[in-house]
């Protein structure tokens, strides 16, 4: 008997993070950290649950819209829909009048990112596997039917994909084995926030520094001398091989995987974000007065989707040994095919529901491993951490083939809400999800939702109202 998706149900539910200065930056002053999640149902036990992040008011507009693409997924066979996940993603992208308040953009397209991750939750647990095992275990064939190609043939073809991945199939094995043992290559936000006092941010890095990071990085843009200082008190606890966890050693700052980095004397690495506060001209000046604290790369120096900006903004720094990355508001694939071919990014920084789903993720590994850019995805939030490992496993695994020079955001905020969180070993990186019943790691304990789902969960009963609620 065949099993089909019987319904949905969708959650508005935001932490009040404000209080705190959790997340907060240049542009993002209040942040309550919010997800609008969404678990499909079918006629039997088999369940998928998504969700896409948003910084609070607004987030009952994409749960509106989750539910729209949702109800396109209704009556339809499970088998069906896993056995061609790209034909798939583009049927839930079809509705015409949808489309028409995106195309592919906004909040029609971060919902429907919801939609398709629940759908790959579904999959990955009627597999009796997590995410990243699910993909990386398809055939090459398989893997290319699951993209999304569409407008970006010109950057790849489903061909050229099919041959990268068959030239990296062999070796899976091997690096499926060694990221097991290793742990995926982490770096630390949470000491960087820009609502932090001075002694938070010391206190905080020395703390990541104990815990065996040794990427870091700070949110800049609203002050620069506030931002030289903090970055100075960065500097002087990540330089400084006192504060290293006992018996361990420094890095070479000129190892394969840190040359070019600006590391300083311990390896370790300082990483700047600006959140898109400036003007092209402005984000040029602004970082150059930055050079002394030595950061690898300079993070949304401008708008999102400016991508002659980005590649103005890389020239000019480039003298100066300072990168660029963006990615965390790209908000579809062209964009990325844009960046990647103007050369305008060091670093491609993918988000896991700012896409739409895993397939459109999926097209954009591609390209960057096409074009030999390091892929280090946006995390934070609250539940991204939980999902982009899955997805830094498989550009490991079956696509780049390589995580030396990668390093994957981590926020250590909100994960006990999760049934399955992620986790950091001691040499800070992430431990591989592993349990079979996980899927995407996304579910939510149904304690969480009732205490937090806005405005009627308990906590938003029971307390005052917070500044980015009001």
């Amino acid at each position: 008997m065949s099993v089909k998706i019987t319904g949905y149900e969708t959650h508005d539910v935001r932490f009040p993070t404000s209080l705190t200065g959790d997340g907060t930056d240049a542009m993002n002053t209040d942040c309550d950290y919010s997800s609008a999640y969404i678990s499909l149902f079918t006629s039997s036990d088999l369940v998928g649950h998504g969700m896409t992040f948003t910084i609070g008011r607004g987030n009952d507009i994409v749960c509106s819209a989750i539910k729209e693409l949702a109800s396109r997924l209704v009556g339809k066979d499970v088998e069906e829909l896993f056995a061609n996940m790209g034909k798939t993603w583009e049927y839930l992208c079809a509705d015409p009048q949808l489309r028409w308040i995106g195309p592919e953009k906004g909040v029609i397209h971060i919902a429907l990112g919801a939609v398709d991750n629940a759908l790959w939750d579904m999959y990955a647990r009627s597999r009796n596997k997590p995410l990243w095992k699910l993909v990386v275990d398809m055939t090459p064939e398989e893997l290319v039917s699951a993209t999304a190609f569409r407008y970006i043939t010109d950057a790849i073809t489903p061909e050229e994909a099919l041959e990268m991945l068959k030239a990296k199939a062999a070796t899976k094995a091997e690096r499926e084995s060694t990221v097991r043992e290793l742990g995926y290559p982490a770096y630390v936000t949470s000491a960087g926030w820009l609502g932090y006092s001075d002694e938070k941010v010391a206190r905080l890095t020395r703390e990541a520094v104990e815990a065996g990071f040794n990427h870091f990085k700070m949110k800049v843009g609203a002050d620069r001398d506030s931002d030289l200082r903090r970055g100075k008190i960065i500097r002087s606890i990540i330089d400084d091989p006192q504060y290293l966890p006992a018996g361990k050693k420094p890095r070479d700052p000129n190892s394969p995987e840190l040359i070019g980095k600006n590391a300083g004397p311990t390896g370790s690495v300082l990483m700047i974000d600006a959140n898109q506060v400036w003007d092209v001209p402005q984000a040029i000046e602004y970082v150059k007065s930055l050079e002394e604290i030595k950061p690898w790369f300079i993070e949304e120096p401008t708008a999102p989707d400016d991508i002659l900006g980005h590649a103005a903004i890389r020239k000019a720094l480039k003298p100066h040994g300072i990168g660029v990355a963006t990615g965390e508001h790209a908000h579809n694939r062209m964009v990325f095919k844009q960046l990647l071919q103007a050369g305008a990014i060091d670093v491609c920084q993918i988000d896991s529901c700012r896409l739409a789903g895993v397939s459109e993720v999926l097209s954009v590994l591609l390209m960057a491993a096409k074009f030999g850019v390091t892929v280090c995805p946006h995390a934070g939030g609250v539940g991204l951490c939980e999902y982009v490992i899955h997805l830094s496993l498989i550009d490991y695994i079956a696509v780049s083939g390589t995580m030396e020079r990668n390093v994957l955001e981590f926020v250590d905020h909100l994960h006990e809400h999760f049934l399955y969180p992620c986790s950091i070993n001691q040499n800070g990186r992430y431990n591989v999800p592993s349990a079979a019943s996980e899927g995407y790691s996304i579910e939510m304990h149904k304690s969480s939702i009732a205490e937090y789902e806005w405005p009627h969960g308990s906590y938003w009963v029971n307390s005052p109202k917070v500044k980015g609620q009001q």
